[in-house]
């Protein structure tokens, strides 16, 4: 399991939260959402990995003896997420998802039953109601899945969905969840 965290500081994480609420209260629901993915990732049976964007912290809520931690590589988010599941591949997994932490509709049972589907399906993945998504798991390394997008746009989603079927994947499709990316997106919470 791969999880793709930002470093928590003031007006560099949830910017466009921030536009509205400010950077201070952005800071504090960015926090909140990371609190709220180490506790539905803890205690789930499998390796797990933090990606962090621009450093690794040794001293943070994500124990050392419990996560992997490494960092992010890549110009923009597409590349970032292609990297770190060629790497996760190149290991000698034989499977693997990525959450971000901007999900508190998300839970470890959703999460297990996305593991669980790649025993029968090539891909998984969880759509967002702002047309990206929120979880992308495979069985085999797909690098063609990460490119020709315009990443944080409504198409994300869409245009993954459509690599895929291109591509002749089985997918199982997750309940559609919010992520939090705009001040609208609180009252869900």
């Amino acid at each position: 399991m791969i999880i793709f965290v930002k470093n928590p500081v003031v007006g560099k994480v949830k910017t466009r939260l921030a536009a509205t609420i400010g950077s201070d209260a952005a800071l504090q629901v960015y926090k909140n959402l990371l609190i709220h993915t180490h506790a539905i990732s803890k205690n789930l049976s499998i390796e797990k990995y933090i990606y962090y964007e621009n450093y690794i912290n040794g001293h943070d809520l994500w124990e050392n003896e419990i996560y992997n931690k490494r960092l992010q590589e890549g110009d923009d988010l597409g590349e970032r997420m292609s990297n770190a599941f060629a790497k996760i591949f190149d290991d000698g997994y034989h499977s693997a998802i990525i959450i971000g932490s901007d999900c508190f509709e998300l839970t470890g049972e959703i999460i297990e039953e996305a593991i669980g589907s790649l025993g029968e399906n090539d891909l998984v993945i969880g759509p967002a109601a702002d047309g990206g998504y929120y979880l992308l798991g495979m069985k085999t390394y797909h690098p063609q899945l990460f490119r020709e997008k315009k990443w944080s746009s409504d198409s994300v989603f869409n245009d993954t969905h459509s690599q895929a079927v291109d591509a002749g994947l089985s997918i199982m499709k997750l309940p559609l969840l919010t992520d939090v990316d705009h001040e609208k997106d609180l009252p869900a919470l």
